[in-house]
């Protein structure tokens, strides 16, 4: 049993862009953009390194969806107490049952590596799955073996999503990620434990900062941190310019800042992107000093419009 229509991710992101397709599919008109601004995953940047898009979060997957005014139940395959084969077959048993009623699933590591992803079908005589990821094909569904999500670990299983039981307070959730997106940008986690020899997690500014410096030695090499962040951030932040031009209308004494911001974060997400040639997935480890000054100067670039969006933001929440 396949459900047809189901929307393909729009935002490479691994936390929320799944829920937003389902909840289309169940006729909610949220943007791409709108959910990832109210997430707040639009304004973030962390690590750098491979887990930074799903640990640097502003808020879990689950609580989204209940902030959007739905039941919500988590059922992770692993835990104390949990007999991981007896609780995988329940999971594929709910899975299909949900499908059945008309309602795609999230489940973990079914079809990409740690993430979200969405299943809307099922073919149960050869055990698999079908359904949507951040990186797979727009065209036809994704298909992997059912069993697939149990690789991952700890292994987050599945959510499902139930009835709405209560309405989406809108302008609360858009001034609350704002708040948030600055407080993220000027975060100072971590900030007194790093040294030239010892590697922590930065969030923001700081992050930004440390990976212009990372590319600015000629002996740094591109890791998957750097290829991953690279094609998150570029998505989730050119998302960031939509989510604000969507709200700016709501906001008419701070038209003016917001729009401004929105048109950093479109910069950054451009600069990002022209960053896919040079650390991209496909790209040589190197190292490279050509390659690495250029992505020095790329990424200062973005970090710089990155700042001035923030700021924009501010200043719009000073007359909020």
């Amino acid at each position: 049993m396949i459900l047809t229509d189901v929307d393909y991710y729009r935002v490479v992101e691994p936390l929320f862009e799944g829920a937003r397709v389902i909840l289309s599919y169940r006729g909610e008109k949220y943007s791409p953009e709108y959910i990832q601004g109210i997430a707040g995953s639009a304004f973030r940047i962390g690590g750098i390194c491979p887990c930074a898009p799903t640990c640097t979060s502003a808020m879990s997957t689950a609580e989204l969806i209940k902030l959007l005014g739905y039941e919500c139940v988590e059922y992770p395959i692993t835990g104390e107490g949990l007999n991981t084969e007896d609780r995988l077959t329940e999971m594929i048993a709910l899975v299909q049952t949900n499908i059945q009623q008309n309602r795609p699933v999230l489940v973990w590591h079914a079809f990409t590596n740690y993430e979200w992803d969405v299943v809307c079908g099922y073919d149960e005589d050869a055990a698999l799955f079908y359904g949507r990821g951040s990186y797979t094909s727009h065209n036809e569904y994704a298909k992997a073996d059912q069993k697939r999500t149990v690789n991952a670990a700890p292994n987050l299983g599945a959510i499902f999503i139930g009835e709405k039981f209560e309405q989406f307070e809108a302008r609360t959730a858009e001034i609350a990620a704002l708040h948030e997106a600055v407080k993220h940008a000027h975060s100072l986690m971590n900030a007194d434990t790093q040294t030239e020899d010892k590697w922590v997690f930065l969030e923001g500014l700081l992050c930004y900062d440390r990976w212009v410096y990372d590319f600015s030695r000629p002996t740094k090499e591109r890791t998957g941190g750097d290829s991953y962040c690279q094609h998150i951030y570029s998505s989730t932040h050119r998302a960031a310019a939509g989510f604000l031009r969507e709200i700016v209308h709501n906001y008419p004494q701070v038209t003016t800042q917001l729009s401004q911001a929105a048109d950093h974060f479109q910069q950054e997400a451009s600069i990002l992107a022209s960053c896919q040639s040079l650390i991209g997935w496909q790209t040589a480890v190197g190292p490279d000093v050509m390659r690495n000054e250029q992505v020095s100067k790329l990424l200062s670039q973005a970090r710089d419009q990155y700042k001035q969006g923030i700021a924009q933001i501010e200043a719009a929440l000073a007359h909020l």
